[in-house]
């Protein structure tokens, strides 16, 4: 089971397009989860970072915030509403060829300050995508001392 979770974490280049090749633990993740060649990239729920999955996975991401609203039932819908369109409004379908390169769009890269570098960390179901200068200077200890470790180690060509 674990074999369809994205486990790991890497550091790659972005170029001015917004171009991107994954990291291997994902192309392989997503290998083993669809073969589809597209990925759904949108703003993280709660942190400066992208959050990036498969298309199947879109459902789970309905059924928690589904789950979230009738939890919530009573109180203020208005975070229900806020929620759904930070999950389903800012999210884009980003394809992705054999070799793992793709193109993050334009308003993405502005949303999560990506430029030449992004760390990308899975997450289990998902994978998130950090400027790794932000996830460092971050509140989240362990995500600031894997940035650093990464942004000290010189990237492979």
């Amino acid at each position: 089971m674990t074999d369809h979770l994205f486990m790991g974490n890497a550091i790659c280049a972005v170029g001015r397009n917004g171009g991107l090749v994954l990291p291997a633990f994902v192309r392989t993740t997503l290998a083993r989860r669809t073969d589809a060649r597209i990925l759904l990239v949108g703003c993280h729920e709660v942190d400066a970072c992208l959050v990036a999955y498969d298309p199947a996975f879109a459902a789970a991401l309905m059924a928690d915030s589904e789950r979230r609203r009738i939890a919530e039932e009573g109180g203020a819908i208005q975070a229900h509403h806020a929620r759904a369109r930070r999950i389903f409004g800012f999210v884009a379908d980003v394809a992705f060829d054999d070799a793992g390169a793709c193109l993050l769009p334009p308003m993405m890269l502005r949303r999560a300050r990506i430029a030449e570098r992004a760390l990308v960390i899975g997450t289990g179901g998902a994978f998130e995508v950090w400027n790794p200068e932000v996830a460092r200077d971050g509140d989240d200890p362990d995500l600031a001392e894997l940035a650093a470790f990464h942004l000290d180690v010189p990237m492979a060509a």
